[in-house]
């Protein structure tokens, strides 16, 4: 189902054996924003906290 070099397979295959009738594609979009998201926060995250030693 999930490519060996898909960093997000694990958390799909994990999601989709939580419930019946998840739409393999319908998971992977959900992980992929979810990724996503998580990824905006600790950018915004980091760029707070360099801004934080500067001044």
């Amino acid at each position: 189902m999930s490519e060996p070099d898909d960093p997000l397979a694990p958390w799909t295959d994990r999601l989709l054996r939580l419930g019946d009738g998840v739409p393999a594609e319908a998971a992977r979009s959900f992980v992929h924003d979810l990724y996503a998201q998580a990824q905006t926060d600790i950018d915004k995250e980091r760029a707070e906290a360099e801004f934080e030693r500067e001044e």
